[in-house]
């Protein structure tokens, strides 16, 4: 039977994430990880998801064959080798690890240098395989402080940037809130919408 395709939008919890919880649900209830096993947690994952993103780990060394002599015809177990936390590895399908998105980069780094400006932050988030505009870290900056994960220190004034910090008790975890395609700013920690730009018409109501 073919599967459905995802319905999550744009920004929601990535599939990775989603396998790697129940790879870790598995191992907590001490059973090894199976395709069979792993449709059921996530009947609407497609199977070749599932089956790259194993891979993938395998390759990584996260997860591993629980009998490597099985023979042909018996299904193939795995179990949970290197257990990071929450936080899905990020790997291609050889196992190789991609550079960290911008945006994550960001928000790990906000999370460090205490007081910053856009430029500031998109400077401090930069490493040699990732360089990030100003004009991302702005925009990132402006949705994050207009839900209320940042508290603005300073307005911005003639040449003078707006400077932030990371509000008290914001940090909802690992995961970067993700800017979706409709304005909304997501927050796949929490798995929740945590603003949505009130777009308005002509006279000025919503």
């Amino acid at each position: 039977m073919t599967k459905r395709k995802p319905t999550t939008l744009a920004g929601d919890v990535p599939s990775r994430q989603q396998i790697w919880e129940a790879i870790r649900t598995l191992h907590a209830n001490q059973r090894t990880i199976t395709m069979a096993r792993l449709d059921l947690l996530l009947p609407k994952m497609p199977a070749s998801r599932i089956t790259d993103y194993l891979r993938g780990l395998t390759a990584a060394g996260y997860v591993e064959r629980a009998d490597p002599q099985k023979r042909s015809g018996k299904v193939t177990e795995y179990r949970l080798a290197r257990d990071i936390g929450f936080e899905a590895p990020r790997v291609r399908r050889d196992g190789t690890e991609p550079p960290v998105p911008g945006r994550e980069q960001l928000w790990r780094t906000m999370k460090i240098i205490g007081e910053f400006t856009a430029a500031d932050l998109a400077s401090a988030a930069a490493t040699p395989t990732c360089t990030i505009a100003e004009a991302t870290a702005h925009e990132y900056c402006k949705f994050l402080a207009r839900a209320g994960y940042l508290a603005i220190t300073r307005e911005s004034g003639p040449a003078l940037p707006t400077r932030y910090r990371l509000a008290a008790g914001r940090w909802t975890g690992p995961m970067a809130p993700q800017i979706r395609r409709t304005k909304e700013l997501y927050d796949p920690n929490t798995r929740a919408v945590v603003y949505a730009r009130v777009t308005r018409v002509e006279g000025g109501e919503p």
